[in-house]
This record gives C-alpha cells, sequence and structure tokens, in this order.
C-alpha cells in the first residue's frame, strides 16, 4: 500500500502571476473573449439577437442550454417579479421562473415580428397569441409552454408571410420599373421616328420645290450619267417647256405627268410608288427615259424643237 504524497504548494517569484490571473486580480481571466464568454453574457447575446429568439418552440432563453440568470436581464427579472441579482450573486432560473423567462422572451421575438411584419401582412393571429400569453404570470407551467408553442408557429407564420410578401413587392416594383423603362424607350423610338418622318417629310417638300427639283436633276445627272452643265442646260430648257418643274403637272389634252410629262404617269412607277407626289422619283425616271430615247439632254431637246414632242 502506497501513501499519497500531497503536492507540494506552487511557488511564484514576487512579481509573477499564476497563468489565468492578474496581478491585480487573481481571479480575472486572461483574455478579452473569455471576459465575455460568461453565461450572464451569452444569455443576453441571445436574447438581443433576433435569429436566436425562438428555436423549436423554446424561447431564446433556452438556446443556453436551460441556463439563465436575472443578473444577466434585469428585463426579464422583472417581468417575472423577481429582483435583479447581484455581480457576484446570479442564481440560474429554472421551473416556473424558466418558464416565465422564455414566456417573456418568446412574447419579445413575437413583437419585433409584428414590428417588422410587411403592412399586408394578416398578423391579427399573432396579435391574439401575445396577448394570451401577455398573461403568463398567472399561468401553470403546461399552459405557459402550449401558449409558447402557439405563439412560435404563429410567429414564424408572420415572418415567412411578411417574408414572401417582401418578395412579392419587391417583384412587382421590379416588373413596373421593367415596364415603365420599356414604356419609355417605346416612347422615346416614337419620337424619333416622328421627328425622322417629319425631317424627311420636310426635305420631300424642299426637293418638290422648283428650285430643289433643279439641284435634285443637276446632281443626278452629273452624279449617275456624267452630264455637265451644258447639258443640265438642255434638260432645263426641256422640262421648263413641258411643266415648268412642277411634279403635279398634268396635261389636260393627254394626261401626261410630271415634271418629264410621262405619258401615262403610271409608266414612273417602275421607280417608286410614290410617283405623283415626289418629285425625286420622276427625275429618275425621266433622266432614265432621256438616257435611253435619246442619250443626251441635248439630244431629247433638240428633238422637242423640232417635233414639240420628245
Amino acid at each position: 500500500m502506497t501513501r499519497n504524497t500531497p503536492e507540494p504548494p506552487s511557488t511564484t517569484r514576487p512579481g509573477t502571476t499564476r497563468p489565468g490571473t492578474t496581478a491585480a486580480n487573481p481571479t480575472t481571466a486572461t483574455t478579452r473573449r473569455q471576459a465575455l464568454d460568461t453565461p450572464s453574457r451569452r444569455v443576453r447575446r441571445a436574447l438581443r439577437s433576433r435569429s436566436a429568439l425562438v428555436v423549436g418552440g423554446a424561447a431564446a432563453v433556452a438556446l443556453v442550454g436551460g441556463l439563465a440568470t436575472v443578473g444577466a436581464q434585469p428585463a426579464i427579472g422583472e417581468a417575472i417579479g423577481m429582483p435583479s441579482a447581484s455581480a457576484t450573486s446570479t442564481p440560474a432560473l429554472h421551473g416556473a421562473d424558466l418558464d416565465r423567462a422564455q414566456a417573456a422572451a418568446t412574447i419579445a421575438t413575437a413583437r419585433t415580428v409584428l414590428a417588422d411584419a410587411n403592412d399586408k401582412t394578416d398578423t391579427s393571429a399573432l396579435e391574439r397569441q401575445v396577448h394570451a400569453l401577455s398573461d403568463y404570470r398567472s399561468m401553470s407551467g403546461s399552459a405557459i409552454t402550449t401558449h409558447i408553442a402557439s405563439t412560435v408557429d404563429a410567429t414564424t407564420q408572420v415572418a415567412d408571410q411578411s417574408a414572401s410578401q417582401d418578395k412579392a413587392d419587391a417583384d412587382a416594383a421590379a416588373a413596373a420599373a421593367a415596364k415603365a423603362q420599356a414604356d419609355a424607350e417605346a416612347q422615346a423610338a416614337a419620337e424619333r421616328a416622328a421627328a425622322e418622318a417629319a425631317a424627311a417629310a420636310e426635305r420631300q417638300a424642299a426637293a418638290n420645290t422648283v428650285a430643289g427639283a433643279k439641284a435634285t436633276a443637276s446632281s443626278m445627272a452629273s452624279s449617275q450619267y456624267g452630264w455637265g452643265s451644258a447639258q443640265f442646260q438642255c434638260l432645263d430648257h426641256l422640262w421648263t417647256k413641258e411643266s415648268g418643274w412642277d411634279y403635279q403637272a398634268v396635261n389636260p389634252n393627254g394626261g401626261a405627268t410630271g415634271i418629264p410629262q410621262a405619258l401615262p404617269g403610271s409608266k414612273m412607277g417602275t421607280v417608286a410608288a410614290d410617283w405623283r407626289t415626289n418629285a425625286t422619283t420622276q427625275i429618275t425616271w425621266g433622266l432614265q427615259y432621256i438616257s435611253a430615247a435619246y442619250g443626251t439632254p441635248c439630244a431629247a431637246w433638240a428633238h422637242s424643237q423640232a417635233t414639240n414632242f420628245y
């Protein structure tokens, strides 16, 4: 049989401390993390966290393993009618006191969800549950447990419905914004098209004047046929005689139409369907006819002078 010899007390040199203590307070934790990781602080953090308010029908107080201290949450102490504990005395809640603390935390959870709920969410059932649970001081433990479970279910339902409604509202807002953007783009496109049409009409109106028609004919004669100013002078004489460069001219004797006096006027439809209203279309056809029939405007003018037609 051996004899256990007590270990000699540890010795430290003056001015040193044992691990885990400080010279000022031997029982103080050596790190800030250890100092913050006390049961009372864990409960306080749990009760402040929305995500840790209710789990599986139990209020936030139960999240720390069923251990809560009145000193850590004075509000809960007041709710269950117990004085707050001192910093050196932090008795754990259990039994009826823990049931009431869980009820108080469950109510706090529900009220937070109610405050944050989407305005379109029906919260009436949860409000009734909160009202019923608020009388927990006069309830038995089993009644408190039942009401907590019902309140948790209602809280979860409101939170889910509110989240769904938030998403629906966001989707609707996004759809409305997309439609507004599409409408704005369509309106802008319509305005651009209208502006372009107006500009085209203005250009066409200018081209349909005598001066505009002559400018168009001179440009086309030079660029497409290589006819210079001498040829254009002949063309000017010819079409001044035929129509006075009026795109609306119609010969009452035979129905010859337009600047080149095409007979019938529908011949100019081989160029474009707008031959009745577009001087450029008429000029295009007239230059093609002169080139094919006479070779040059001066030749066509000479024929007109000799026969009174071309």
